[in-house]
């Protein structure tokens, strides 16, 4: 099975998680905590990295990174392997402790990036049930909330400045905005595995990749903009820029309402005419 597409720019978002192997725990302790988020901060540090969010739960970790630089692969390795060793030594294990590669979505800012930083925070809500955001303590919630002090790799800003200027009424508005938010379900707007954004970020990012035999058909599919797109901007080009971005004829039939044949009879024609 193909793996999927790693798309590295500079200036990039993702929704990172990383998995224990077999679902296994990766946190026994909070030393063990305390020990990701110190390698956390010297990745962010070296790479210059921004990071917006953060949760540890016992079996995986979420972040919420920017990358000013095209450097997400290389960071991640360095902080999961560099845990791993410091995880395996001090608990006397040997062998892989996450599962496979680290997943990551590519973000939106402007569409979703607020709704992840929400989504990650509440995680220990959803999935311990009787937890809660202000007293789980290995999240970035208490910090952009101002209930306790900002680590050095963490960027609360950028968050804080969507509610408003004055800092204070923006974590007030902050805490009411997390605990509206048990009813998101960001990923019902996925796309093609790896994508949180608008068609516009999906075809810039990705159409040009299209073309490598690794990536997941469903991954460059998602890259496609829609037809209404193609016939709207396209005229007399629009079913041979259709049918170059993958559509089937007989998709293309359906849109415009007429008969298969036809298509390929405008498709002919307009083929013989370049």
């Amino acid at each position: 099975m193909a793996r999927p597409l790693r798309l590295e720019f500079p200036g990039a978002i993702y929704h990172v998680t990383s998995r224990g192997n077999a679902r296994q725990r990766v946190f026994f302790t909070d030393a063990d905590r305390e020990l990701l988020l110190s390698i956390l901060s010297g990745v962010v540090s070296r790479y210059g990295w921004i990071c917006h969010a953060y949760c540890l739960m016992a079996n995986h970790y979420h972040l919420l990174v920017e990358t000013p630089k095209a450097n997400l692969s290389i960071g991640m390795r360095q902080l999961n392997g560099m845990y791993t060793q410091a995880f395996n030594r001090r608990h006397e294990r040997v062998g892989h402790l996450f599962h496979g590669r680290f997943k990551a979505i590519l973000v939106e800012r402007k569409s979703h990036l607020l709704e992840l930083c929400r989504y990650i925070v509440l995680n220990p809500v959803r999935i311990k049930g009787s937890a809660k955001a202000q007293t789980w303590k290995w999240s970035s919630y208490r910090a952009t909330a101002g209930l306790a002090s900002v680590p050095e790799f963490l960027s609360t800003d950028w968050i804080l400045q969507q509610f408003a200027r004055n800092r204070s009424q923006a974590q007030r508005l902050y805490r009411e905005f997390i605990r509206e938010g048990l009813a998101s379900r960001p990923w019902e707007e996925l796309k093609g595995q790896i994508y949180l954004g608008s068609e516009a970020l999906i075809e810039k990012r990705a159409a040009g990749e299209k073309h490598l035999k690794e990536i997941p058909r469903a991954q460059w599919r998602a890259a496609k903009p829609s037809l209404q797109r193609i016939f709207a901007r396209k005229g007399k080009k629009a079913i041979a820029e259709a049918y170059e971005h993958g559509y089937r004829l007989n998709e293309i039939a359906a849109h415009l309402g007429v008969h298969y044949a036809t298509v390929r009879r405008r498709l002919k024609r307009f083929e013989q005419a370049k």
